[in-house]
């Protein structure tokens, strides 16, 4: 073997990554949040007249009002969606299923429903969004406003039943998994110059049995399939960053792949198509280290199902909105370490299983290769959101903590531009 190599970092400026299976990301990519300067829809009042015949009475107590049972409306994107509601009583408090059934029928559960007197609300972390709203003196509707990403749409909600009442269709049904000992390839991949600025977000997307991804460069394409950091990556030439692609690929197989027989794929490719020679290391350097916190994690097992992770980020006023869903801690961390962090993250949290999660943060000037996203313009009410470090310790139970450790390394010996075709 040869000798460990001195490491330097590539010097492309990182750029957001959103990697995808269908079930973890559909509803992310078709976001609910609707577009500025729609009104509530128009067949709300027929509806809400249907439903007060057939809503229950409720007590005079406006602070144990029951709200239990099939609630309903549209919001008007640049297409219709319309939700349902399912409230139940439970001996936590009320619980709550949210339906988007134009889009699938894929059940979100509520984290958290609050009824406070008239006051409402409800909070779907798995997506993002929050709903507060009013319920009226009759109990038969509830007006408030959806909110998820920064733009809040009015949302007005009514009781129904009978009749009245959407059809709720069947969960989508689980992909069928690729066999983990299928030795899969790609059929045919095209790879062409992308036509997306430096500043666009590189992407990873997995879909039936295409898989593309845009604005990567080979530097991008190692650290995925290999799943190390840049740092981690030594002898790259000079047009490793600079030269950037758009790769679309069929696999050969059948059935959902995991996440990694998709890099066994991206190996390939690399080999083939960029004719990458390389040998393995390792080198001591600065890296994080991920743990459980002392009071325990706070992690939801996702609602989700497959094999492939969903991960994203927008934007917000008060910070960056990182959304997670159906992933491994080790899916996390080199995310974290591919696309937000300078050093490896190495995952000592013992915790296995996949889980949902959100929180938003306030970036570094340092993160994101020192060009971290901008933000909305923030209102004088705005409160800034805690760093990553204190974010994923607040709202995750996990610790993020510096130290040298001993890495892998990819040494690169040999690699060249692609055919294009």
């Amino acid at each position: 073997m040869a000798s460990t190599p001195v490491v330097q970092p590539h010097r492309g400026r990182k750029r957001l990554l959103l990697l995808a299976g269908v079930a973890g990301l559909s509803l992310g990519q078709a976001s609910l949040a609707a577009p500025p300067g729609q009104a509530v829809s128009a067949d709300a009042a027929p509806v809400a007249a249907s439903a007060q015949a057939a809503a229950p009475t409720p007590s005079e107590n406006p602070a144990s009002r029951d709200i239990a049972g099939q609630w309903q409306g549209t919001l008007h994107t640049k297409r219709t969606l319309r939700l349902v509601f399912i409230f139940a009583q439970t001996e936590q408090g009320w619980s709550a299923r949210l339906y988007s059934i134009d889009q699938s029928g894929q059940p979100f559960t509520a984290s958290s429903v609050t009824l406070d007197g008239p006051s409402f609300k409800c909070s779907i972390d798995v997506i993002g969004a929050t709903y507060p709203g009013t319920l009226s003196s009759d109990g038969s509707s509830i007006v408030g406003t959806w909110t998820q990403g920064s733009t809040p749409q009015p949302l007005t909600l009514v009781r129904v039943a009978g009749k009245a009442a959407w059809k709720i269709p069947a969960p989508p049904k689980p992909a069928k998994r690729m066999d983990g000992d299928a030795d899969v390839s790609f059929r045919r991949a095209t790879i062409k110059v992308s036509g997306s600025s430096e500043a666009d977000p590189h992407m990873y997307h997995y879909d039936g049995r295409s898989f593309t991804t845009r604005n990567t460069s080979v530097s991008d394409l190692i650290s995925y399939a290999y799943e190390v950091q840049g740092k981690q990556i030594a002898g790259l030439p000079d047009w490793i960053d600079d030269d950037r692609y758009d790769i679309a690929a069929t696999l050969d197989l059948k059935g959902e792949p995991s996440h990694q027989q998709l890099r066994v794929v991206v190996k390939k490719l690399l080999a083939q198509r960029f004719q990458l020679l390389y040998h393995p290391d390792k080198s001591y350097m600065p890296a994080y280290v991920m743990t459980v916190g002392k009071a325990g994690h706070k992690l939801a097992p996702t609602q989700f199902q497959g094999q492939l992770p969903g991960m994203g980020m927008r934007p917000e006023p008060d910070g960056l909105a990182v959304s997670v869903s159906n992933a491994t801690l080790e899916d996390f961390t080199v995310y974290l370490q591919l696309i937000i962090l300078d050093r490896p993250v190495v995952d000592l949290t013992g915790l296995t299983g996949r889980f949902d999660f959100q929180f938003t943060y306030t970036p570094d000037a340092a993160e994101f290769g020192g060009h971290p996203p901008r933000l909305p313009p923030a209102t004088v009410a705005t409160q800034p959101a805690p760093n990553l470090f204190a974010a994923i310790q607040q709202k995750l139970g996990l610790e993020l903590t510096g130290q040298d450790t001993l890495v892998d390394v990819i040494a690169v010996d040999h690699v060249e531009k692609p055919s294009l075709k």
